[in-house]
Parts: C-alpha cells; sequence; structure tokens
C-alpha cells in the first residue's frame, strides 16, 4: 500500500509544536496542496481552525490531541501515525452558511461548524422573531440568545445550552434557546436540515445583538439567515472503533 503524503499542521501550544516536529521528522511533510492527508495538531479549537482554513480544499483532516476534550482528535500516539490514517473512519460534515444584516445595513458572510449563535450584547435581554422556510414560527424569543447548530455541533455549545445530541448522520438541526425568559418553557426545536431559518432583532436599537458564527462575531445585527451549505464537504477522519458516529451515541450516554 503507498503510503499517504501527510502535511502536518499545528496549534501555537508548546505541546503541539513539539508533536508536530517529531511527526515531521518521522513521516516527513508536505504543502497543503501536495498533500493526502492534512494532521491537525492541538485541541478542538484548532481543529475548527483547520476545517475552516482548508474547508474547500477537499483534503481529509486527522487530528492529534495535545489540548484538553478533544472531542474531535484523535489520542496522542508517535507510534504507527501512518497505518492509523489508512485504517481510520471518516465523517463528512457540512457547515452551516450566516448571512447577518447589522442595522446599519451592512451584510457579513461567515460559515460555521460547529454552530450560527445570537447574543444579547448588554443587560437588556435579546427579543428575537423566529421564522423557519418563511414562516414566523416564533414572534418573539425573549432570551441570551438562541442557536442553531449542527450534528457535528450538537455536542458542543448547544449541549451546554441544554439543546439535543444529534446523531451525526441524522440530517437535522438544532434550533435551541440561551436561557428563554419567554416563552419560558420552550426547550427548542429540531430541524430538517434543508431548512432556511432566519432571525430577527426585535427592538435592535435598544435590545443590540450579536451573531457568532463559531468564533467571527457580528455585533448589532438586525437579521441573520441560516442554511446549511451542502456545496461544502469536510472529511474527519477517526481511529478505528472510535468514528465521529460512536463518540457522539458514547456522549448521550454521558460516559
Amino acid at each position: 500500500m503507498k503510503r499517504q503524503i501527510l502535511s502536518f499542521q499545528a496549534s501555537n501550544r508548546p505541546k503541539a509544536q513539539a508533536t508536530a516536529s517529531e511527526f515531521r521528522k518521522l513521516f516527513g511533510d508536505a504543502p497543503v496542496a501536495e498533500a493526502d492527508v492534512i494532521v491537525a495538531i492541538g485541541g478542538d479549537g484548532y481543529m475548527l481552525e483547520t476545517l475552516r482554513a482548508n474547508m474547500t480544499s477537499g483534503k481529509p483532516v486527522y487530528g492529534v490531541n495535545c489540548g484538553t476534550v478533544g472531542f474531535l482528535m484523535n489520542s496522542y500516539d508517535l507510534e504507527g501515525l501512518p497505518e492509523r490514517i489508512a485504517e481510520a473512519e471518516a465523517a463528512v460534515i457540512h457547515p452551516l452558511a450566516m448571512t447577518a444584516t447589522t442595522i446599519g445595513g451592512r451584510k457579513e458572510e461567515a460559515r460555521a461548524i460547529n454552530e450560527v449563535s445570537l447574543f444579547r450584547q448588554t443587560r437588556l435581554s435579546a427579543k428575537v422573531k423566529i421564522i423557519v422556510n418563511g414562516k414566523v414560527r416564533m414572534e418573539s424569543l425573549t432570551c441570551d440568545g438562541v442557536l442553531l447548530a449542527t450534528p457535528a455541533g450538537s455536542t458542543a455549545y448547544n449541549l451546554s445550552a441544554h439543546g439535543p445530541i444529534l446523531p451525526i448522520n441524522s440530517h437535522l438541526l438544532a434550533l435551541t434557546p440561551i436561557s428563554a425568559f419567554r416563552p419560558r418553557r420552550w426547550r427548542g426545536a429540531l430541524l430538517p436540515h434543508d431548512a432556511q431559518v432566519r432571525f430577527e432583532a426585535i427592538e435592535p436599537d435598544t435590545r443590540p445583538v450579536s451573531a457568532v458564527a463559531d468564533n467571527l462575531e457580528v455585533r448589532n445585527v438586525s437579521a441573520v439567515e441560516v442554511h446549511e451549505d451542502r456545496s461544502i464537504a469536510m472529511t474527519l477522519l477517526f481511529d478505528k472503533g472510535q468514528s465521529l458516529e460512536e463518540r457522539v451515541l458514547r456522549e448521550q450516554f454521558d460516559y
């Protein structure tokens, strides 16, 4: 079997940099354009950075955990890396496309791998109208915020906000409120993956709202449109028996 050409990308943390140096000595290193697989060394945050930077490259990404949680990463091991990559299980994910319009009329576009979130900017709660596929589903949600998460992102901030965990191949999106005040008992909704979601800030001048696509923030928004972008497919590689589907399933049993 022909050995795959690897490109090593590492976060700025000392352990990640040291690990990358060791891997390069053992297995060589290539520019992303010439590589078969990108190896991202760091934590989950760095994996998201790597995916965003290479979103349209078509290159699969294999993560090596040098961070904390490492939900999207594989265990740190200097031995047998090419063999583990050759036997890895693939998961294909799609990002969310966000178009945010500010109260001044400026439009900002971004992609999110985990979620698109709206947050209040001041001590005053946000008031948000929610429209799905052109139909108003909630006239006014009074809250700290609201988010729309992908299956891959459903175990991240969405879970912390008490949203549902979505199986990775579920073709669903999770719409989850963040500290909802009115309606107090609303816990969110499950939407089909092709839903077109629009959030409209109510009273945005006095109750300013920010929109965040993963880590890119747009402040003082009046409206935010979100949908899944199926034109972009990103492939993550996981060690045999440790697929993303298996990790998401385990997460539901909290072990």
